[in-house]
């Protein structure tokens, strides 16, 4: 009876792709329910995805024959994993579902009473039920084990320490942050019931911004557009000194910019360019440290940002917007690519390694234009609606409408002509056929109804009465959403056609969809066990009162507090994904910063940026076990690799505390000059050139021990912030210039080691 689990996983993944996508862009419950569903739909493929250890499977029938007791012991072990499964998700249907017939005015006959009659879950917050208590407790338990399913026991034993501080706070010491404490009922209420916990803004954020990136990463995988990554890397420094290690660099550069996720990331590139770089001599573990440490530093390049600047939107509000968080961004993101690179680049001209077993570009699969078009019609169309101000959503939907339309064209889609057409007809069908229910808003059947934001705007400027522009751009592009689910149904009846006939076709929109919420699942259900800590913060004064002994142990000095976020922010993160990291972090100690004088789009950079690098940071680094696992290397000793790798990227953020110009923002209370960006940037990348030689070893030939320390020296003075103010700051830099020119003229050429670095 597996099959039936196997077969609702799919259709699961299915319906959590579509309603994400639907319900994100059009408004039709109230929000809370919304939350509710999605949340339900992630935690029930939770329980029947994830086992409830790692050791419960199924027995296979060779143990039938060798040890019949044991398999005997496994099948029922198994069985009753099976069981405890369906009971798992019927429970998680059973408390969700009531949260969302207690919100909906839909259901309003069933609500229960409240003070006042019949009230919503809402309306009756503090003076909840027993069955109201029972159903959030139970749900409340049943998000810590599906968190812990997923992603492992740091995150829900975080949530329980918080659960139990609540309620046993009166009676705890003065450095243990007492408070008032809280009743079962009240932690009932607001972790699971009310809109500050579960169903809060961690998993808000992940429903209306980082789920919708997944479902967008695993189309553009479909689409091709990752081969042309690695194709277009390849051709241009596959026959480079250390050319493999450099389309690792390059290729998880471009494949982050819009996927964000350090370990898809990893696994997606390093499946290519890890036997590339293996076959031309690097090491398993250098590998897989190099490819870990790219893929980690995709995230943090703009646009897309691992989903941190969508969240930022939410925290620093209103002051911010995308494009001042994707401005800020950039800089950083190219140092840290830079670093890599230099560092890769001195590496392979140490020990050799970078031209033997690379393959002749000649031979080499030649770049498809059609997948080019596919990335930068994708990147472009998104960084477009983002310009115009239209929401992160929105864009990624738009985004993601032309992938898809795109994605018709491609060969390896299975599409002959006849069912290509069709496919245009269906996509470009629904889409402007879709312009005519503009009509349809003002019949009464349509009118104040919830359905109504499903229909066509109009192009007539309200305030003008005339055709505007702007007005014909949002229509057409609210149709098209609605042409690209009608095509993306389509190919899914295609797929179920094929299936019931046997053929052997790839259904490339299923394993799509499943892909996306297979990865997504883990996020969901992450997200709302966050949600249990925040609701917790919101509901007591631990957070203010957490910052004030912070506060109050840095005193003044901002290089403590920031030294204490960095250790809190590395801890926090090991094992757990980084945008659930940064929700943490943000909601504990985002205003501390800020009171220390930091602008808050600073502070909280620096928080994701921590967060991120926690992917690479013995001894829980996820993208360098991603790695590891693809170059058949030692994890740790992938792991210690990667973090190597990634050096610059734990002095990037104190570079940009110091010196917001690298953000291309001033000092507070100053006006930003473009000027002291340009100083930055020069000083930064001279520094991140000297620290690559003093890590590896080489410049222009090998260094002996006093020349690599004058290097690590010359790092530091050239990397240093503003130290004693921005004159003496560009002394400090001039000074690590000529150390850096001193060294660079005594490091002689080693005329035999370059050729065995360069072939």
């Amino acid at each position: 009876m597996d099959w039936i689990r196997k077969a609702l996983i799919t259709v699961l993944s299915v319906v959590l792709c579509f309603y994400t996508i639907v319900f994100v862009n059009y408004n039709i419950m109230q929000p809370q329910s919304a939350l509710a569903i999605f949340v339900m739909l992630g935690m029930v493929l939770c329980f029947l995805v994830f086992p409830i250890a790692p050791q419960v499977a199924e027995p296979g029938l060779e143990l039938a024959t060798t040890d019949p007791g044991q398999f005997a012991f496994r099948k029922k072990l198994w069985r009753i994993e099976m069981v405890s499964r369906w009971i798992l998700a019927i429970l998680t249907v059973v408390c969700f579902g009531y949260i969302v017939i207690q919100s909906e005015p839909l259901f309003k006959n069933y609500w229960a009473e409240g003070m006042a009659g019949p009230s919503s879950l809402g309306d009756r917050a503090g003076d909840e039920n027993g069955v109201d208590f029972w159903i959030g407790i139970i749900g409340l338990l049943l998000v810590l084990e599906a968190t812990r399913r997923c992603i492992g026991w740091i995150v829900p034993a975080l949530a329980i320490v918080f659960i139990l501080h609540a309620y046993f706070a009166p009676d705890l010491p003065d450095w243990l942050l007492p408070h008032q404490g809280m009743t079962w009922k009240a932690i009932s209420s607001a972790t699971f019931l009310q809109s500050s916990g579960v169903l809060g803004p961690a998993a808000g954020v992940m429903f209306k911004y980082v789920f919708l990136f997944v479902v967008f990463g695993a189309f553009l995988e479909m689409s091709g557009a990752t081969q042309f990554i690695i194709d277009f890397s390849q051709k241009m420094f596959g026959r480079s000194v250390g050319g493999p290690a450099k389309v690792a660099v390059i290729g998880s550069g471009l494949m982050g910019s819009l996927s964000g996720s350090a370990v898809a990331n990893a696994v997606t590139t390093g499946s290519f360019t890890i036997p590339m770089m293996r076959n031309a001599g690097f090491e398993p573990k250098v590998a897989g440290g190099i490819t870990a440490a790219a893929a980690t530093g995709g995230a943090l390049v703009p646009p897309v940002m691992g989903a941190g600047a969508y969240m930022m939107l939410d925290f620093v509000k209103p002051t911010v917007t995308f494009l001042e968080i994707a401005r800020a961004a950039v800089i950083p993101a190219f140092l840290y690519y830079f670093s890599l690179w230099m560092i890769v680049h001195y590496y392979s001209k140490r020990v050799g390694a970078g031209l033997v077993g690379v393959p002749d570009q000649r031979k080499t699969r030649p770049i498809s234009w059609y997948e080019a078009l596919v990335f930068f019609g994708a990147l472009g169309f998104l960084v477009l609606l983002l310009c115009l101000g239209f929401s992160p959503f929105k864009a990624v939907t738009g985004s993601l409408a032309v992938i898809l339309f795109l994605a018709i064209f491609r060969k390896q889609l299975g599409l002959g002509s006849i069912l290509r057409l069709l496919a245009v007809i269906v996509f470009l069908g629904a889409m402007f056929g879709h312009q005519f229910t503009v009509e349809l808003a003002h019949t009464p059947e349509f009118e104040n109804s919830v359905f109504t934001s499903f229909l066509a705007t109009s192009w007539v400027n309200p305030t003008t009465g005339v055709i505007g522009s702007r007005q014909v751009f949002d229509s057409l592009l609210n149709s098209s959403f609605i042409g690209m689910i009608a095509f993306l149904t389509f190919g899914l009846l295609l797929e179920f056609v094929r299936w019931l006939l046997n053929s052997e076709s790839r259904p490339q929109f299923t394993l799509a969809l499943k892909g996306a919420a297979r990865n997504g699942i883990a996020l969901v259900a992450a997200s709302a066990c966050v949600g249990i800590i925040i609701g917790i913060v919101q509901s007591t004064s631990m957070a203010n009162e957490f910052a004030e002994n912070i506060k109050s142990i840095v005193e003044t000095s901002l290089l403590l507090a920031l030294i204490g976020i960095m250790g809190c922010s590395l801890v926090l993160g090991m094992g757990v994904p980084s945008v659930v990291c940064y929700l943490l972090m943000a909601t504990l100690m985002g205003s501390l910063l800020g009171e220390l004088g930091v602008a808050p789009l600073a502070a909280h950079l620096f928080i994701f940026y921590y967060g991120m690098m926690s992917m690479v940071t013995p001894p829980v680094a996820l993208a360098a076990y991603a790695s590891a696992s693809i170059a058949n290397a030692p994890i740790m000793s992938t792991a210690i690799s990667s973090f190597k790798f990634s050096l610059v990227g734990f002095t990037l953020p104190f570079m940009f505390i110091y010196r917001p110009a690298l953000l291309m923002m001033g000092l507070p209370g100053e006006t930003y000059f473009w000027g002291n960006s340009v100083v930055s940037v020069v000083a930064s990348v001279l520094g991140v050139i000297a620290l690559a030689a003093g890590v590896t070893g080489y410049m222009r030939s090998n260094l002996n021990l006093l020349l690599r320390t004058g290097l690590v020296v010359a790092a530091l003075l050239l990397l240093a912030p503003n130290v004693g103010g921005r004159t003496t700051g560009l002394f400090v830099n001039i000074a690590g210039a000529v150390l850096l020119c001193v060294i660079a003229t005594l490091n002689r050429p080693n005329i035999s080691v370059k050729v065995a670095g360069e072939g």
